[in-house]
């Protein structure tokens, strides 16, 4: 699935600090100071540090919820979704303008399904799409929510409507699959397989092959590891063909292999995304253990 990168949804976090004590005589008594060093620290890699920067200013203005948010996202960026969430939600109590509370249920509803807590992250979606509505289409990450919560008619109906906006992507008709396949069957999933054309991603066509009853997870890995792919290329392509074998398995309720490939995809999640997230919380949800990584690893 397309998604946006972190580092730009933190940058724009920073902009949206447009804030009157932008223009304190003493900024050294602001926030303004401890927002720069945080941004200087976060470009730098030094998001712990980021963090502790931002600490501070909250501290110098705990009733603004821009910098909550600000905090929150830096949270987000090291993966302490609790406390990210713990951030977003002070953010909202502070009744910020209606633009950013958009945007916090969003933020927030991403965060909550990366510390699994499907059922609240598809409260935010809701409430993100009830200030955007013509944002439902686009909503794919609330259908793969509504898959983990069992809502499975809403799913795929969502999914439907994503293929109204993006429909050249093999993962969207796989969760349309998946959805209609727990609602009427793996058959009538098959019959009703979205056609894709042109993604290039591989080994996404071969994944859609699989799951239309015209491949074998054999030639699934095959591909992904054809015209001598290595490095961070092999394992993308890796990390893909495992996340959707797993999930293959799971419509076929062969619960073992399932949980061998979602293992495998899950063991190197963070360097995926959000579908890297959606490996991970695949696996403490179905609590699969992961392999341990290769010896020198």
């Amino acid at each position: 699935m397309k998604h946006v990168r972190f580092s730009v949804l933190l940058l724009m976090a920073i902009n949206l600090l447009n804030l009157n004590w932008l223009q304190a005589e003493d900024k050294e008594a602001s926030p303004f100071v401890w927002v720069d060093k945080a941004a200087e620290a976060y470009r730098a890699g030094k998001v712990k540090e980021a963090v502790q920067f931002a600490d501070r200013a909250v501290a110098a203005e705990p009733k603004n919820p821009r910098l909550h948010f600000f905090k929150g996202q830096l949270h987000n960026a090291l993966r302490e979704y609790d406390k990210s969430i713990a951030a977003y939600t002070k953010a909202l109590e502070l009744k910020p303008p209606a633009a950013i509370v958009t945007d916090l249920h969003q933020e927030r509803g991403e965060a909550y399904f990366k510390a699994a807590k499907i059922k609240e992250s598809i409260a935010d979606f809701d409430a993100y799409l009830k200030d955007v509505p013509r944002q439902d289409p686009h909503h794919w990450q609330r259908g793969i929510s509504y898959y983990y919560a069992d809502e499975f008619k809403k799913g795929y109906e969502q999914f439907e409507r994503h293929q109204t906006v993006n429909s050249n992507d093999v993962e969207n008709a796989v969760w349309h699959f998946l959805c209609l396949a727990r609602a009427k069957g793996i058959e009538e999933a098959k019959k009703k397989l979205i056609p894709i054309v042109g993604d290039g991603r591989i080994p996404m066509m071969e994944v859609h092959a699989l799951f239309g009853g015209n491949s074998t997870p054999e030639k699934v890995l095959a591909k992904a590891k054809a015209n001598d792919a290595a490095g961070p290329r092999l394992e993308r392509q890796l990390f893909y063909a495992h996340l959707y074998l797993g999930l293959w398995y799971e419509a076929k309720k062969d619960f073992k292999l399932r949980d061998k490939y979602i293992g495998l995809a899950a063991a190197v999640a963070d360097r995926h995304g959000y579908m890297g997230d959606v490996a991970r919380v695949h696996a403490v949800l179905n609590k699969i253990k992961l392999p341990k990584p290769a010896a020198g690893k």
